[in-house]
């Protein structure tokens, strides 16, 4: 518990901090954040705010979790590194993303298929090497699953087959955490369009992470007295709480700056890193369907471009005119468009996700008591 609060008030101090001296420097580089004219005219305003945010918050983690490692003497673990490398590996990304932008003063970036590559590079790279034999502990638990999962793993082991079987199991494994990792990232991607959205909601659901990863470490197997439905198999729980406590403070100390009316945009840079790393604790958490109630807000985001898009093509090869559902996707654009104050869309959307990540929790621990 110690290694938790250091490397969440660590991360928050850092955040803080670090996130004024980004604001100095990218406004003195004039890296300022293009904005796309078809949006709210109310978002006008915030042409030239510094973006490429998303690194002080990855620094912050960092050096919030190996700080706290270095004062409790507590070695990282594969798991850590995993998370760490998803974290960074799409952060990078996210930056040749934003600086193409600020460089070009475009509101679009790298191209979609440049930045698949990129995306799929990382995700790949983490699935390979978070699936392989060689990363498994003591007791054999390697920190993916060869398995489905909910709150645990759940039908057959594709890596259980040999010779043809076995290299379909891992390719279909890799092409989920591909989806997984890219889904999610693109998600958040998305969702970051107004001031302290995507900061507040992260911090909300990284805390939840936090507690599924106390609980886990506290019920995993091999302890004594914890033996089949009531204990968690998963790798290295209690970094992944530590990790994840990280994650929440830095947010939260971003938020600082990123409240309404925002003094640096995090930019792809935080929100590629910060949707592709809660892929990943899903991912090692064995909570994978999970994440859908606990990212809900990231869900209906996605759920409503994908929706105006179908309509709107559908609706102009049917009908030669194109319709559609919402005035403005994002979804967040939406209610913009109906009047809604910025502030009043943020509030509301963080409540949206107070209450995934209630029943998220709730389901979580609901699951525990039935199987115990």
């Amino acid at each position: 518990m110690r290694a938790i609060l250091l490397s969440g008030g660590i991360a928050l101090l850092l955040s803080l901090v670090g996130t004024r001296f980004a604001i100095l420097q990218f406004t003195r580089l004039g890296y300022g954040q293009p904005i796309r004219e078809d949006g709210p005219t109310t978002h006008f305003v915030k042409r030239g705010t510094p973006t490429m945010g998303g690194v002080a918050i990855v620094l912050s983690v960092v050096g919030g979790f190996f700080a706290s490692m270095l004062i409790t003497g507590r070695p990282p673990s594969a798991t850590a590194y995993l998370l760490i490398f998803l974290l960074v590996g799409m952060a990078l990304v996210g930056f040749v993303d934003d600086f193409i932008k600020v460089f070009m003063q475009r509101n679009l970036g790298l191209r979609g298929r440049a930045k698949i590559v990129g995306q799929t590079v990382v995700a790949l790279g983490f699935g390979a090497v978070a699936l392989h034999p060689s990363m498994a502990d003591a007791e054999g638990i390697t920190p993916a699953s060869d398995r489905l999962s909910f709150i645990r793993d759940f039908g057959p082991h594709l890596l259980g087959g040999s010779g043809a079987l076995y290299w379909a199991g891992g390719a279909a494994l890799l092409v989920l955490i591909w989806v997984m990792v890219t889904g999610t990232s693109n998600a958040t991607n998305l969702t970051d369009g107004l001031d302290g959205l995507v900061a507040g909601s992260a911090a909300l659901v990284f805390a939840t992470y936090t507690i599924i990863s106390i609980w886990q470490n506290n019920q995993r197997c091999g302890r004594p007295g914890l033996e089949g439905g009531a204990c968690y198999e998963v790798r290295d729980p209690l970094d992944m709480a530590i990790l994840a406590a990280a994650i929440a403070g830095a947010c939260f100390g971003f938020l600082w700056w990123n409240a309404s009316p925002a003094k640096i945009i995090m930019g792809d840079t935080g929100s590629l890193a910060i949707g592709s790393v809660l892929a990943g604790f899903a991912i090692l958490s064995r909570t994978e369907l999970l994440l859908i109630i606990i990212g809900g807000l990231y869900v209906m985001e996605t759920t409503a471009v994908m929706m105006q898009v179908s309509w709107f093509k559908l609706t102009r090869k049917v009908t030669g005119t194109p319709k559609r559902i919402f005035r403005m996707t994002p979804i967040h654009h939406h209610f913009e468009m109906l009047g809604w104050e910025q502030v009043t869309v943020t509030i509301r959307f963080w409540i949206i996700t107070g209450l995934c990540v209630a029943a998220g929790l709730g389901i979580f621990y609901a699951e525990w008591v039935a199987g115990s």
